[in-house]
């Protein structure tokens, strides 16, 4: 792989890709292949567009083992057409038996949320988070900053756990007997370690009863 102390330029990243798929065929031979005729991931990864977070690389996986949605702070929003037609295609069509919300401890957008400045039109989308710490406003008494900051990153994935469990998607998918298992991790930066949240949801039971949907007819 090419490396430069300078910022890379668009030219140099295109020599990057040249050198990394050559490298990749001589390795695996018929790599490209084999992962051009078809994918079928048993993971999906709704992570933050954090640059520092690469959702293959800090789990191990190959291109074609990993579904990927990512947007600022691993948001699931019910009113998000992204997020949720990544979520159908990836249960209904790629019949993927894990969806993996990966947030991160020193996030931007849980820290942005937590701060009181106007950040122009992003606002909208972190509403969400500063709902939910005002909802445990109590758990974040007497805690300095960076610990206010870890817990509600932690809170932030739980609640978008919470979210995609509640979402039609997901429960006609239970219901149609599929093994579908959400979980709710969270990555350290400075470790490069994933923290289980211990959060994971595998059916109906799991979900809350106002939040659950009546059977299709």
């Amino acid at each position: 792989m090419v490396k430069s102390l300078d910022m890379p330029t668009p030219q140099t990243l295109l020599e990057n890709n040249a050198i990394w798929a050559a490298n990749r065929e001589k390795a695996t031979p018929g790599f490209f292949k084999q992962l051009s005729a078809q994918q079928k991931p048993k993971y999906m990864w709704i992570g933050c567009s954090d640059s520092r977070v690469p959702a293959n690389e800090i789990v191990g996986l190959d291109p074609g083992e990993v579904f990927v949605h990512r947007n600022i702070a691993n948001q699931v929003q019910h009113t998000d057409l992204n997020c949720l037609s990544g979520v159908q295609y990836a249960v209904d069509v790629l019949n993927v038996e894990h969806i993996i919300v990966t947030g991160h401890y020193n996030c931007g957008g849980v820290e942005a949320a937590l701060q009181s400045q106007p950040c122009g039109f992003v606002d909208n989308w972190i509403r969400g988070i500063r709902d939910n710490y005002m909802h445990h406003q109590d758990s974040f008494k007497d805690l300095s900053h960076e610990e206010m900051s870890d817990l509600m990153s932690e809170l932030n994935v739980i609640k978008q756990v919470e979210n995609l469990s509640h979402t039609r998607i997901v429960q006609n998918a239970w219901e149609q007997g599929k093994t579908v298992t959400i979980h709710g991790w969270i990555y350290r930066l400075n470790t490069g370690l994933i923290h289980d949240l211990k959060v994971s949801r595998n059916g109906s039971d799991d979900v809350e009863p106002v939040y659950r949907a009546l059977p299709l007819r």
